[in-house]
């Protein structure tokens, strides 16, 4: 499919954080009341004729775009620790903000949906557009070695089409976006992270291509929301993959106006506010409590800003990830995928609203979906990266440090659990038990001539319970590095393939047990530098008596050792549990 180009141009500056919004006539709006919605009795709201609604989509005008800007009046749960103001919104043209993060939902709905493996829909997910990126691509590009599956969702605000009714006059000013979250699937298929990144992250953005005119832009410092602005979706994966070293496998990209349908398909999904809502800006009427809300009602309420919250565009974020976290809820529910028509309205919404990736086609879908049947609300989490305020620009944040870093190293190595073989019917007595990390003694060496690695390694390790003895060094004789990374254990040793199966498991690239040793040079004991506060699993397992020395050799092959996803404490969480009324 050809898409029209987008023009460049970056968040409007210079605006000081308290200007007053201007004021536009709000529309008519009518008054509302209850539904009985099945057991719970939520009050459904109809925005538009105020009377008892039962379903079906609510038409009528959108509510009048945004001006001005957000300010952030307080860190809320996605802050930073300590003292000092937490940043204003970003500069910009409010009229230009896309539908934030709930216009993802379109997108994450899509790709669950298709996980799940429900192939009778082949071919209304077959209708689903297509934009080949990959000639603006950089060449030198991050290895995915652990089988996870990384998916770029971009929201997009372009005014064609469908759009235009949310702001004519802007529909010759190509595509913006306020909303960038990687989806990290786990290799196993049975969980996913959402990270979201703050429009306004400032972040090194590499070389890339204007959208509209193809000339090459020099690479700079900028706001991550930029990349996207004025590179379009190669530039916006180049920049996630340059300052996270995570390899993006697939990209969709949506628009909001099929967030109404998405909403109108589930039949509303439940919210909550303290304090009743009368905004007539953002044309929100909203009684206090839950409530289940759809149609225009539930696209003003993602995108307010003045009327809920503190006002800051960190508190919406938190806002409209608890949204999404229900709208997955109740997409991946009994009542939805073992209702035939629900489930067809669904897909047939999501698959009209967003764009991907070529190799991201019906087949790829349908494979990943037979090795993910395990992926259910439950195991979907949205965490917003770690930031703090930028240092230069209070106006502005920067990811915190070393968290961030510490987050994407747990999502390139992220492991993955393979269950143990069952014994064969020829096997005779009962299966040994599982060995644990904390019964495997381990010598790390390095065999190449980078510096420190054998430590870096070890720690790596014992961080993971196994317990590292030595660190020294292996390299060849002469001087040069082992090319291949080896892991071995005594001659003599007959449980020693046993013995190293489970470290073999955290190993990238895949390295197979042998037995013998090398000699090694220089060693030394090893002591972790940091001991846990919480031990993993298997840690405080002991070494049975006669247990062998199990030998880690690194060589030039080695990328890294596999671990479980961490998310640090300063990385807000947001899943299926997180009580809708915490916004």
């Amino acid at each position: 499919m050809d898409v029209p180009p987008r023009e460049g141009g970056r968040r409007r500056r210079g605006v000081p954080p308290d200007a007053p919004a201007p004021v536009r006539p709000a529309g008519p709006h009518g008054p509302y009341e209850n539904h009985p919605s099945g057991p719970q009795d939520f009050p459904m709201v109809d925005e538009q004729r105020g009377r008892r609604q039962r379903g079906g989509p609510v038409e009528g005008p959108p509510p009048p775009d945004e001006p001005g800007r957000g300010r952030r009046r307080g860190g809320g749960d996605g802050g930073p620790g300590g003292g000092g103001p937490p940043p204003h919104g970003s500069g910009g043209n409010g009229r230009m903000r896309v539908l934030a993060y709930v216009s993802i939902a379109l997108t994450s709905v899509m790709v669950l949906l298709a996980l799940t493996g429900y192939t009778l829909y082949r071919n209304v997910l077959g209708e689903v557009r297509t934009e080949d990126v990959s000639g603006d691509l950089n060449a030198n590009r991050p290895v995915n070695a652990t089988g996870a599956l990384n998916v770029l969702l971009v929201g997009s605000d372009s005014r064609a089409g469908d759009n235009k009714k949310y702001g004519q006059h802007m529909s010759d000013l190509g595509e913006r976006t306020d909303t960038i979250i990687l989806m990290h699937v786990s290799p196993n298929r049975d969980k996913a992270t959402l990270i979201s990144f703050p429009r306004d992250s400032m972040v090194q953005i590499p070389e890339c291509k204007n959208a509209r005119t193809k000339v090459a832009m020099p690479p700079r410092l900028d706001m991550i929301n930029s990349a996207f602005n004025e590179g379009g979706m190669a530039c916006t994966i180049n920049t996630i993959e340059a300052n996270t070293n995570i390899r993006v496998d697939h990209y969709l990209k949506v628009d909001f106006t099929g967030f109404k349908a998405i909403v109108d398909a589930l039949q509303g999904i439940q919210i909550c506010v303290p304090t009743a809502v009368d905004d007539k800006q953002a044309k929100l009427h909203l009684q206090a409590g839950k409530q289940i809300v759809k149609g225009e009602t539930a696209l003003a309420y993602v995108r307010a800003r003045h009327s809920l919250g503190d006002g800051s565009d960190i508190s919406r974020i938190k806002r409209q990830q608890i949204f999404l976290s229900q709208v997955v809820k109740k997409a991946t529910s009994g009542d939805t995928l073992t209702n035939p028509g629900k489930l067809l309205a669904l897909v047939k919404a999501a698959a009209h609203s967003v764009v991907m990736d070529p190799q991201l086609d019906v087949d790829t879908l349908i494979q990943i979906a037979q090795s993910a049947r395990s992926l259910t609300a439950k195991g979907v989490k949205f965490v917003t990266v770690p930031w703090q305020p930028y240092t230069e620009d209070k106006n502005r944040v920067q990811w915190k440090q070393p968290d961030a870093g510490k987050m994407f190293e747990s999502l390139r190595t992220d492991t993955e659990v393979t269950p143990s073989p069952a014994p064969s019917a020829a096997s005779t007595g009962p299966a040994k038990p599982a060995i644990k990390p904390g019964q495997v003694r381990i010598q790390v060496v390095n065999g190449t001539n980078t510096a420190g690695k054998a430590k870096e390694v070890a720690e790596a390790l014992a961080a993971q319970g196994f317990k590292v003895t030595q660190v020294g060094d292996a390299r060849n004789a002469d001087g040069t590095d082992r090319p291949k990374t080896m892991l071995l254990y005594a001659k003599n040793a007959a449980d020693g393939a046993d013995y190293a199966a489970p470290v073999a498991a955290k190993l990238v690239p895949k390295v197979t047990p042998a037995s013998g040793k090398v000699k090694a040079g220089l060693v030394q004991p090893f002591t972790p530098s940091v001991t846990p506060t919480t031990p993993p699993a298997g840690a405080t397992a002991t070494p049975a008596p006669g247990a062998p020395i199990i030998q880690l050799v690194i060589g030039a092959d080695f990328k890294n050792v596999k671990v479980p996803v961490t998310i640090p404490d300063s990385a807000r969480v947001v899943d299926s549990k997180t009580d809708v009324c915490s916004t």
